[in-house]
């Protein structure tokens, strides 16, 4: 979704809110994760005192397979932004985005600021114990006795 924000850089005050959804498709995918359908954006340009904002939220569903035990499994996601765009800036700066034309592509922000956001490493929960690395066990649903020397 390309947003258009000429009259929002133009008018103080003025308010721009969307709804779109980004095909689960247009994400990369790799070996930890997938995205289960699609991501739905939603937020608002504004103009405040001649700085425009973007404030906006992502929600979807991963397809994860946990690190330390291989279980796959769903996980709901849903992640707020806050950022201010500007027409152009004088330096490589990375804290503003850059309005070229008056215009930005939501789905193009949304993206990388999701991908950043993602958890580095994807558990299934904060305590999983693993897989045994001698016979390969699953040490959530049982124990073994490989370690117990």
């Amino acid at each position: 979704m390309v947003a258009d924000l000429r009259r929002i850089f133009n008018t103080v005050g003025m308010k721009q809110e969307f709804d779109s959804t980004i095909p689960g498709s247009e994400f990369p995918e790799n070996d930890s994760y997938s995205f289960d359908g699609d991501v739905a954006v939603s937020g608002c340009f504004y103009n405040r005192a001649d700085v425009v904002h973007l404030d906006y939220s992502v929600k979807f569903t991963l397809n994860i397979v946990c690190d330390r035990c291989l279980k796959e499994l769903k996980r709901d996601y849903s992640f707020d932004f806050k950022r201010i765009v500007v027409k152009n800036v004088n330096s490589d700066n990375d804290e503003y985005i850059v309005a070229e034309n008056d215009r930005v592509d939501v789905n193009e922000i949304a993206l990388s600021d999701l991908l950043l956001s993602l958890p580095t490493k994807m558990l299934c929960s904060d305590d999983c114990a693993g897989l045994c690395p001698v016979c390969g066990c699953d040490l959530n649903e049982s124990g073994c006795n490989c370690q117990k020397n």
